[in-house]
């Protein structure tokens, strides 16, 4: 206390006088200082761009559900469409009126389920002299490489025609191997070639359902059948994944075959006429998609493709959500790689329409594998939360409400029985999209990843027990160790979310709160792991 009797700390200079501001109140100075000349124009060109890109998914959507309305409504079926004879076993002939067929199993440590996919094949009802299973193994664990090949030469034994195929090396993953598959002596006289994956499990009669339309119609290539999933019905994880691969199969690729003979192949469950492939340039394993990749050169060289959806063949959905994480990288990535380099070479293509083009590079490859994820994860978890701390900025409720509405709607017509997980399932996606946005750009700009191939950890749920019910799935406990389950990831975007949710409910009008507090739990769920949890079929 000086003489004057006022404290020292009253008296320091007046260049001082920020020291006694708050923390707080420094940073809510800069942010106004920013803000109008820097963050309000930002934001709002993010609006705008965002609006964009939802009507462009919306435009695509509407396009979409209107084609499939007419193709179920107007259009002839496929064997109305195209030339069909079935192949009908004659005496006088025996089983020479019937193609040699090649089946090709790629598997990898493929424990749980290598003998569903084989046993499969070998029960295909087709002449035994006609057909040649190839079970290509890349396996790593000596005693998988060992079971699988004794379980081969049990249906050897049985007078099957299967063979053991490994390699030295696994270059060039599931297309490597499926290279490899075509270049042994024995598959030089076969004109077909079917691909099933290790959990895949075709019913005898699949290939006389398909095959007919590949000899009849010498300009299709490929028959890509549809996947149906024998364990869709074990968690909320797994309804999920059925809801978005059903409008995958139901609308996207009965859109593409009716309409332009075209669509992405599957990477399994399909039949390829082996001289399109030779002719297409054989398998390249330049991305994480060869399956896509060889379906687009096919299709340039004036190639047709037919889907069919009535030709089903069973199969297993990822159950873990480290699994699906690793699948949903691979199949973003993937596409977007392709897009980079091939969107020249379909330009510059001759053999191919015009209209074909632009529906290749427009809507299969940019709205579809890039606008659909960017727009997802830019917008709803971005771009709107961030207008609640910035009100300057507005977003129409047509952008922020009618359209995804629409979408999500048009989004739910594969799936009617799941329409009560519609909820839930915008949630999940706008958690998933974080990832695919991530994947595209890996694959836009070839950065590290690009190339990652991780094969999705597979469970056998598809087996069945004496019954004939399908076996019950291996139950996984809700927590596990925190330190092995934690997605940093989700959980620093929970965390944001929750932060805008908690700013709207004190200062906002919109009554965005709501729907930010329940995409943070989603974030946050997602980003302890605890996805898995079973629910009533």
């Amino acid at each position: 206390m000086d003489p004057d009797g006022v404290s020292p700390k009253f008296v320091l200079p007046e260049t001082f006088d920020g020291v006694r501001m708050e923390i707080t109140g420094q940073l809510g100075m800069i942010w106004e200082l920013v803000k109008a000349p820097v963050i309000v124009p930002l934001l709002q060109f993010a609006v705008y761009l965002c609006l964009i890109m939802s009507v462009m998914l919306l435009c695509e959507r509407v396009y979409m559900g209107i084609v499939i309305v007419l193709v179920k409504l107007f259009w002839k079926k496929p064997n109305k469409r195209y030339k069909f004879e079935p192949i009908h076993d004659d005496e006088e002939l025996g089983s020479s009126n019937f193609p040699v067929v090649l089946v090709q199993i790629p598997m990898f440590n493929e424990r749980e389920v290598y003998k569903l996919s084989i046993g499969a094949a070998c029960g295909l009802a087709w002449p035994s002299d006609r057909l040649v299973i190839q079970v290509l193994d890349d396996s790593t664990d000596p005693t998988v490489k060992q079971m699988v090949e004794v379980e081969c030469q049990r249906w050897a034994s049985k007078g099957i025609n299967i063979r053991y195929q490994i390699r030295e090396n696994r270059v060039g993953y599931k297309a490597g191997a499926l290279k490899e598959g075509l270049k042994r002596s024995y598959v030089k006289h076969c004109e077909f070639v079917v691909i099933f994956d290790a959990d895949f499990q075709p019913e005898p009669d699949f290939l006389r359902r398909s095959i007919p339309f590949l000899i009849h119609n010498p300009n299709i290539a490929l028959v890509q059948a549809r996947w149906r999933f024998v364990n869709s019905n074990e968690c909320l994880l797994t309804r999920m994944q059925e809801m978005s691969l059903d409008y995958h199969f139901t609308v996207e690729q009965e859109v593409g075959s009716s309409t332009h003979a075209f669509f992405g192949f599957n990477g399994t469950a399909g039949i390829w006429r082996i001289a399109a492939i030779n002719e297409a340039g054989g398998w390249k394993d330049r991305t994480t998609v060869e399956d896509m990749d060889l379906a687009v050169r096919a299709s340039l060289r004036g190639w047709k493709f037919l889907y069919l959806g009535d030709l089903q063949v069973k199969s297993e959905l990822p159950s873990t959500f480290r699994a699906f994480r690793f699948q949903q990288h691979r199949w973003s990535c993937g596409p977007a790689n392709l897009f980079r380099k091939m969107v020249m070479e379909i330009i510059r293509n001759k053999k191919v329409r015009f209209w074909k083009k632009v529906y290749v590079i427009y809507s299969f490859f940019f709205v579809r594998k890039i606008i659909a994820h960017w727009v997802t994860f830019c917008f709803y978890c971005v771009v709107l939360p961030l207008t609640i701390l910035v009100p300057e900025v507005k977003v129409p409720i047509w952008g922020s409400v009618y359209i995804p509405s629409i979408i999500t709607i048009l989004n739910s017509v594969g799936t009617p029985r799941s329409i009560h997980l519609l909820f839930y399932w915008i949630l999940f996606e706008n958690v998933m999209s974080l990832h695919r946005t991530k994947a595209t750009l890996i694959g836009l700009f070839e950065a590290g990843r690009a190339n990652e191939w991780v094969v999705t950890a597979k469970l056998g749920s598809g087996q069945t027990n004496a019954k004939g019910n399908t076996k019950g799935l291996k139950r996984f406990p809700r927590i596990f160790k925190l330190p092995d389950r934690l997605n940093t990831l989700e959980l620093g975007f929970a965390a944001f979310l929750f932060v805008c949710g908690c700013y709207d409910f004190v200062h906002g009008k919109n009554n965005y709160f709501i729907y930010l507090f329940l995409q943070t739990l989603s974030f946050f769920i997602s980003g302890l792991g605890w996805i898995g949890t079973y629910v009533p079929s």
